[in-house]
């Protein structure tokens, strides 16, 4: 590893840079956009934090970029449905993703012969070979994969499950350099179909690690875009251009927000162990900036901070946990055996073994309603509106159950929020973007994480409409 000398504080340093014409730039004429996603950092938290440390990189940001105060990310709010927004242009109607968890009923369960259809499609640390390593034992492991009857029973890699290419994708066809960095070896799912869109993809599995480990975990990974900046891969051993769109997840916020003993306080504050993760992330937003200043690159660089997802409930008052088994119990009470997955967090995702029962079964959630914490019910035309219609998408599912704030369906003592639910505190995230590409302003309109997709391709000069799910739900790039 090579060893750079940054003088004074990368936070202030950053803070100095930001603020700085970019005009008196002196670099390169290629363009670069840094998309950085703080998993779980809301609106909120962006401006209480920036208020309160004016000298901050993300206050920086706010003081010269393009501020964005009405963005939403995708529903479900769970992470690969929300990076992928940002780096498809597309929701899960178009993408085919809908969680790292789902159901796909034209496939097979890994390791079978194909014999059956229908099958549960996991993509987190369990795909590894081994998730206790850090490069998970050397791989993901195609015996965890699903299989495809279609195709001769083949396994299918994460990226061979999403139906639409990426701006990795479209950016590396132009010739350009590609990088991303992410919690899971699974998001290999960002390299697109071809399976070659990243040219540098570098993924430190978080579940080696403890939870008082992630902070390190994302350290690994700035360590990486730092040697990218310096014109190396991420290793920092091989030579190599600055990409043309790079970036990563930092995930110590959303952790905390997570973690019993942390979260938030009374009014929205942060307790001490987020504040402190959002004070660890920010230094390392610092570090970064400064090293893009260090290296000439701010005139050329545009960088974007924004989230996957949020996190639920700011408030632990609302906080209600409800068993993983009620949902399900009410569900195949109707018709046992009639769950074919259910994927639950502060949402309910529900597939079913026969599908004629769809409205027997969303009948019968909300009759129970009070006691399943469910707030609404989203079954039959609410489903085909969304999402498309699950009698012919197979990925598509019969039920989703929109819970009210604050319910969680997990064990007692697990976690004090979650993601993946359609309230604001899941999807009011943050979005600030700065550099040659955007000036110093605040833009009211509702907004989209799926915009920033096509804002990538439009600020290096290439064309929004690239992108197959642009095209297909018509998403426009963020205003500027």
């Amino acid at each position: 590893m090579r060893k750079r000398l940054i003088a004074g504080t990368a936070a202030g340093l950053a803070a100095a840079a930001l603020v700085a014409p970019t005009t008196a730039q002196a670099g390169p004429t290629t363009r670069h956009v840094l998309l950085l996603s703080v998993d779980g950092l809301h609106e909120s938290d962006l401006v209480r934090y920036a208020a309160a440390h004016p000298k901050s990189a993300l206050a920086g940001l706010l003081r010269r970029g393009t501020s964005y105060p009405h963005a939403r990310t995708t529903t479900p709010s769970d992470s690969f449905p929300g990076l992928l927004s940002m780096v498809t242009g597309g929701t899960p109607r178009s993408t085919g993703v809908y969680y790292d968890d789902s159901y796909d009923r034209s496939l097979s369960a890994p390791g079978s012969a194909c014999t059956s259809k229908g099958t549960e499609v996991v993509y987190d640390e369990s795909v590894d070979r081994d998730s206790t390593k850090v490069d998970g034992g050397g791989g993901l492991d195609p015996a965890k994969f699903p299989r495809d009857p279609a195709k001769n029973c083949a396994p299918v890699a994460p990226h061979a499950y999403l139906r639409v290419d990426t701006v990795f994708e479209v950016v590396k066809k132009a010739g350009l350099r590609t990088a991303w960095s992410d919690k899971h070896l699974a998001y290999d799912i960002v390299n697109g179909p071809s399976g070659k869109g990243v040219d540098d993809l570098y993924t430190p599995e978080i579940a080696s690690v403890p939870a008082s480990g992630t902070a390190g975990n994302d350290d690994l990974k700035v360590a990486g875009i730092l040697h990218e900046v310096d014109g190396y891969d991420h290793t920092g051993t091989h030579r190599a251009d600055v990409p043309a769109v790079f970036g990563m997840n930092f995930q110590a916020v959303s952790v905390a927000q997570k973690d019993p003993a942390g979260g938030y306080q009374t009014g929205g504050a942060p307790g001490p162990e987020l504040a402190a993760a959002l004070d660890h992330t920010d230094a390392s937003i610092g570090r970064i900036v400064a090293e893009l200043g260090r290296r000439n690159l701010l005139g050329s660089t545009d960088v974007i901070v924004t989230a996957k997802h949020g996190q639920s409930p700011i408030d632990k008052s609302k906080l209600k946990i409800i068993g993983t088994d009620v949902v399900p119990g009410i569900v195949n009470a109707v018709k046992p055996g009639l769950v074919a997955q259910a994927t639950q967090d502060d949402v309910g995702l529900i597939w079913l073994t026969d599908q004629s029962k769809t409205a027997a079964a969303a009948a019968a959630l909300r009759e129970h309603a009070a006691d399943a914490g469910i707030a609404r019910v989203l079954a039959g035309e609410d489903i085909v509106r969304r999402f498309g219609d699950p009698r012919r998408d197979p990925r598509v599912p019969d039920l989703v159950v929109i819970t009210k704030p604050g319910v969680i369906y997990t064990k007692p003592g697990k976690k004090i929020a979650e993601h993946g639910g359609f309230s604001a505190d899941d999807t009011h995230v943050a979005l600030v973007a700065a550099g040659p590409g955007f000036r110093h302003t605040t833009i009211g309109r509702h907004v989209r994480t799926t915009q920033i997709a096509p804002s990538i391709l439009t600020l290096l000069g290439l064309r929004p409409d690239a992108l197959q799910a642009v095209r297909i739900e018509g998403t426009r790039p963020l205003p500027r």
